[in-house]
């Protein structure tokens, strides 16, 4: 099944939509709030924040969604459901634990409640903010970045930790 056509193209629907999603996570959070952090003017660096921040949560949203679409279609594909069982495909699971925390920010809390109560922090204390929202982002991107590396590894039949056989 992995040969097929429509695997190949699940698995470049999901690396493309891994290297967009994760790039940018990189980027807001390496460039943009590192940069922002710098800004003396509160109001300014809010509403530049969130005047880019919200282009990129619309990119964010697209490539969660191909992600795990992608990803939920090639493990039935290859009928690895299984995977979650053992511990040398840890990757799977931080991959998985990254995606869900990523896609319920993006789709439940942050539309609901994070965006507006993150304006309130900043309009109060925008240092302190800012310094929590970037310090979230990167733990995030630590995740994610492990995740990858784990992903790429692991796919290429690197194990991490091997299972005792027998």
């Amino acid at each position: 099944m992995e040969n097929s056509s429509y695997f190949i193209l699940a698995r470049v629907f999901h690396v493309v939509g891994v290297v967009l999603w994760i790039g940018g996570v990189a980027f807001v959070t390496t460039v943009l709030l590192a940069s922002l952090k710098q800004s003396p003017n509160g109001e300014t660096r809010l509403k530049l924040f969130e005047q880019l921040e919200g282009k990129f949560a619309f990119q964010a949203r697209i490539t969660t969604l191909i992600t795990g679409l992608s990803g939920f279609y090639m493990l039935e594909a290859m009928n690895a459901w299984g995977r979650y069982q053992h511990l040398q495909f840890w990757w799977l699971h931080l991959m998985t634990f990254v995606w869900f925390i990523f896609t319920l920010v993006l789709f439940v809390l942050e539309p609901l409640f994070l965006r507006r109560r993150f304006h309130q922090r900043a309009m109060l204390d925008s240092d302190k903010a800012f310094a929590l929202i970037h310090r979230m982002h990167r733990v995030l991107l630590t995740l994610s970045l492990l995740s990858v590396v784990g992903a790429v590894a692991g796919a290429h039949g690197f194990r991490f930790f091997q299972e005792p056989v027998g």
